[in-house]
């Protein structure tokens, strides 16, 4: 029953912070580029505008479009739910496993992608296209990066991974710290920064599927969206970087592990803020030149495993 309810906890946390970590993204986003910038609170208040709005939708679509924002956001609410946040074992084990997590993610890219070509519009069907290649040129690095360190931990469980890693008891060190700096990067690419994507991209191929949406619907994509950029940095967090979760359930035990979650989440995105706005924009055709440096990490952390190193 605890479980459940730390389940319950984390998934109404990501849900509250979601548009915070984003708002304050585009606030150090502004800083850095010397403009005075929006509130971190404006997506707050976008959220809030959009919900009062009305759903227009068009003709030609059909219930793919129309239940995607529901079911983007629904996977975002499961993955938050079994991933954990604040504490070393996983509040739904279910849905803690990382085969699971890979495919409610590769849904959701799925579906996301389908809706886009589902509205007849070339422009939103484009954006898919490009959605689509991201997913394949990043998704196998992460699938290597994950089952080396579930060889090398004996699970494919986030907190039983976390917690082998954490004990120092993983059977190839070495190959879990390569997997480490694999999934890392692969998780960058995933979160939508630049080099390879741009955050307000609202009139570009990024955000071209979402273009026939509006209203709630467009709300609760965009509260998916952010809720995705604070699940794939905790799930990075859980199972490479574990250290200061709590291990028991107790009061004090989960008020430092949430104290912990918060900073660890507060310094991967000022690092990633610090990244993305050193660097210039690539396009995306030429991504795989890019990613093919994460592709032959992840080979070479499962050549590190199977030395057992």
């Amino acid at each position: 029953m605890e479980s459940v309810v730390i389940g319950i906890v984390q998934a109404v946390l990501v849900i509250l912070i979601a548009p915070l970590v984003s708002g304050v993204g585009r606030w150090m986003r502004a800083k850095v580029h010397t403009r005075k910038g929006p509130s971190i609170f404006q997506d707050y208040y976008d959220l809030a505008k959009l919900f009062k709005r009305d759903d227009i939708t068009t003709k030609d679509r059909t219930f793919v479009s129309r239940f995607m924002p529901a079911l983007f956001f629904g996977v975002m609410l499961l993955l938050s739910l079994g991933i954990p946040l604040f504490t070393q074992e996983s509040p739904v084990p279910l849905m803690g496993d990382v085969i699971l997590i890979l495919y409610l993610m590769a849904l959701s890219r799925f579906f996301f992608s389908l809706a886009g070509i589902d509205t007849s519009q070339s422009y939103a069907g484009y954006g898919s296209i490009r959605e689509l290649m991201v997913g394949t040129l990043v998704e196998p690095s992460m699938i290597l990066a994950l089952f080396v360190a579930a060889l090398s931990c004996g699970s494919t469980n986030v907190g039983d991974m976390g917690q082998a890693i954490a004990g120092v008891t993983a059977t190839s060190p070495v190959a879990v710290i390569v997997a480490g700096i694999t999934f890392a990067l692969a998780c960058y690419v995933e979160l939508g920064k630049l080099p390879y994507d741009m955050a307000e991209a609202e009139q570009e191929l990024q955000e071209g599927v979402m273009q026939e949406y509006s209203g709630p619907s467009l709300a609760l994509m965009k509260m998916a969206m952010s809720m995705k950029q604070i699940i794939v940095v905790s799930w990075f967090l859980a199972i490479f970087l574990p250290f200061g979760a709590a291990v028991d359930l107790s009061l004090g035990g989960i008020a430092l592990g949430i104290v912990v979650w918060f900073v660890k989440i507060a310094v991967v995105f000022f690092v990633c803020a610090l990244v993305e706005n050193a660097v210039c924009r690539v396009r995306y055709k030429y991504m795989g030149r890019q990613t093919w440096m994460i592709v032959g990490l992840g080979a070479l952390a499962f050549v590190f495993c199977a030395l057992g190193i």
